[in-house]
């Protein structure tokens, strides 16, 4: 996480958020999927290239109101959400018992601490969740540590070669919403004083933030927006808009897309190994 996409990941310390007071929940936690659309809709399509849900034990890290927790469900698997904010997780039991969904679970739990037993999960997904963790390295540890053997993280953070900043930013004290133009082209130190709530990352950040774990990348791209406000106003635009954003997926263009989609596996062969503390990674 640095000014160049293949600059260390290491360099972006840990977030320390702003006071309650001034930092909104957009800021601090980034936006759920209050709704299922088809930006949702084809988040799930591209999970389900590179998993099969049915059948398996698939958990949702970030879960917000339960969105994809519900999905997952409707594709056979036995879906568990996870989120720091319970009021939200309150939101996503009720929609969860509203919809008929009484086999899915919803947690309040951390990244960096996840509340299930070694090689217990077979899918997780880090739905634009990881820049907002306090520690993104303790959180793909653990990852490693719940996933089974062969079992796949599929992730989507913010892509540094986008030319908005989704997040907003701070700017003299004051949070300002909304897509901020090239900030995350800025020199490290200028975009992460504007944006201190959110990381952002580079293409070479994943294999050093993976670095010592028994997680290994499958695949690696970038995927741009749904752009489902824009169809909502101007459907017309918004098909063109989409053609252009996904053929740009499929070559280097791409590269500026919105977010990176990184698919992780859990080495078969890795030994679980175990720190003095008892735990294993």
């Amino acid at each position: 996480m640095t000014n160049a996409p293949n600059a260390p990941a290491t360099a972006a310390p840990p977030i320390e958020p702003a006071t309650p007071e001034v930092q909104p929940d957009a800021a601090r936690l980034g936006n759920p999927s209050f709704v299922w659309r088809f930006g949702q809709e084809r988040r799930l399509a591209m999970i389900e290239r590179y998993v099969n849900l049915e059948g398996r034990r698939a958990l949702d890290l970030g879960c917000g109101v339960g969105e994809y927790v519900r999905a997952f469900a409707r594709q056979g698997a036995e879906s568990v959400g996870l989120d720091v904010e319970l009021p939200r997780l309150v939101e996503a039991r009720e929609r969860s018992a509203d919809g008929g969904w009484h086999g899915t679970e919803s947690l309040a739990g951390a990244g960096e601490a996840l509340p299930f037993p070694d090689g217990s999960l077979d899918v997780i997904v880090l739905n634009e969740v990881i820049e907002h963790v306090d520690d993104d390295r303790a959180t793909l540890r653990e990852v490693s540590r719940v996933l089974s053997d062969g079992g796949r993280c599929v992730l989507f953070a913010p892509n540094r070669l986008y030319p908005f900043e989704t997040h907003g930013i701070y700017l003299r004290g004051r949070y300002i919403f909304g897509n901020i133009p090239l900030v995350n082209w800025l020199p490290r130190f200028l975009r992460d004083r504007l944006v201190p709530h959110a990381r952002v990352y580079g293409h070479g950040d994943w294999a050093r933030l993976i670095e010592g774990s028994d997680l290994e990348i499958v695949d690696q791209g970038y995927v741009f927006a749904g752009y489902d406000n824009v169809a909502a106003r101007w459907p017309r635009i918004a098909r063109v808009v989409r053609a252009v954003s996904y053929w740009a997926e499929g070559n280097a263009l791409g590269r500026f897309g919105l977010s990176h989609l990184v698919v992780l596996r859990r080495r078969p062969d890795a030994a679980r190994r175990t720190h003095p503390s008892g735990g294993a990674s």
